[in-house]
């Protein structure tokens, strides 16, 4: 029983000598649609991760919105200390309102929309900004505003401006522009601004506040973590995964359209092993008549075509997994750089995930197999009889 195999691997490995340029050719089809395969998916990843680290950088984790604005709720707060989970929340106050510069010094006015959040010191560690941007946060007075950086352009506001506010209740402030930040976030950067927590309070004339905002230890945990405070509190949770769901939903998409146009290198180079066995079954008919005919079965037969489709299937697969992981490489170390006027991130990052390389290599692998078992089967249905006469 153990002759099979050995027999099998044997002229398998006879005819893989034989036809070595047109092996070699087939070997690099599939290494090149599984390099560009993992280079593809290991930035789309990276992408991914960079647009959202950016996004969260001025947005929380988690929010915690009360169904009626109240006062700040202490027993909430005291479970907030206690949870493992929590690294950092803030009280808040939510608004939207028109945000204008007056004209003057030569300048026309400026005008937009804005969110505006109310926030204590406690803010810098719950949102991801930079440290000079988190010390201008943190340090927000009365009557004191920080800006989107797309927000001020399009306003039109630099530190040490006054702007006036409109708010949602038609009450009016001036506030003092302390600094801009910027999260690489285009709708974050050009709609969001933030203020003291008293500022709001002051201007729509209550001590209420909107909710709670927290950042967590592991941000996948925003929603596990928000039905776990809320569920006997009037509260309604908004983790970070719902609030960018449509994001989150258009960049699975695009990966797996990338993923799947770029697999049809894979398929067409996996056509190329079953043209390279039709023919090598056509060279070697006699062959395979001879062996029937003095005991070859046709498992045998089939398992010889099999280890030929597998061998150059593992061969490209290694080779690609080889240049792909090698371009991710490159692409680490130095970044492809990207016009910081036209996209939010300057250079395109790079991320491989293993599930990534497992999903590749395996289905790369059975549609290696799939189209070696076409030939394998003609192969075996050979007629000795009808060949040999």
């Amino acid at each position: 029983m153990s002759r099979a195999p050995n027999l099998a691997w044997t002229i398998a490995r006879a005819h893989l000598t034989r036809r070595r340029t047109q092996n070699v050719l087939t070997v690099l089809g599939i290494a090149v649609g599984v390099m560009v395969l993992i280079a593809a998916l290991s930035l789309t990843n990276g992408f991914t991760r960079a647009l959202v680290d950016a996004t969260l950088r001025a947005s929380p984790h988690l929010s915690l919105n009360a169904y009626a604005s109240s006062g700040r709720d202490a027993a909430l707060e005291a479970e907030l200390r206690s949870d493992p989970r929590v690294a950092a929340w803030v009280p808040f106050v939510g608004d939207k309102g028109l945000l204008t510069r007056p004209a003057g010094e030569g300048r026309a006015a400026g005008v937009d929309f804005t969110t505006l959040f109310g926030v204590t010191s406690a803010a810098a560690e719950v949102l991801g900004l930079r440290p000079e941007e988190a010390r201008l946060l943190r340090g927000l007075g009365q009557g004191e505003i920080l800006l989107g950086e797309a927000l001020a352009r399009s306003v039109g506001a630099f530190p040490g401006d006054e702007v006036r506010l409109l708010n949602s209740t038609q009450r009016r402030a001036s506030l003092r522009v302390v600094g801009v930040f910027s999260t690489g976030n285009f709708l974050i950067d050009s709609g969001y601004a933030f203020t003291s927590l008293g500022t709001l309070q002051t201007l729509q004339g209550t001590d209420n506040i909107t909710g709670y905002q927290l950042r967590l230890r592991d941000p996948a945990l925003a929603r596990e973590v928000g039905q776990d405070l809320t569920r006997l509190r009037p509260y309604a949770p908004l983790p970070w995964q719902d609030l960018y769901g449509t994001l989150l939903d258009q960049l699975a998409l695009q990966k797996r359209v990338i993923a799947f146009v770029v697999f049809l290198i894979v398929i067409v180079a996996a056509f190329g092993i079953a043209n390279v066995l039709t023919l090598a079954v056509f060279e070697k008919t006699q062959e395979i008549a001879i062996l029937r005919a003095i005991g070859a079965t046709r498992g045998l037969i089939t398992r010889v075509f099999l280890i030929e489709g597998a061998v150059l299937g593992l061969g490209g697969l290694l080779l690609g997994n080889l240049l792909g992981l090698g371009i991710s490489l490159y692409f680490t170390v130095r970044p492809f750089q990207l016009p910081g006027d036209l996209y939010f991130i300057t250079a395109l990052p790079v991320e491989v995930r293993w599930t990534d390389l497992l999903w590749v290599n395996g289905v790369g692998l059975g549609t290696t197999l799939l189209a070696a078992l076409i030939p394998a089967r003609r192969a075996a249905g050979v007629e000795p009889a009808r060949i040999i006469r």
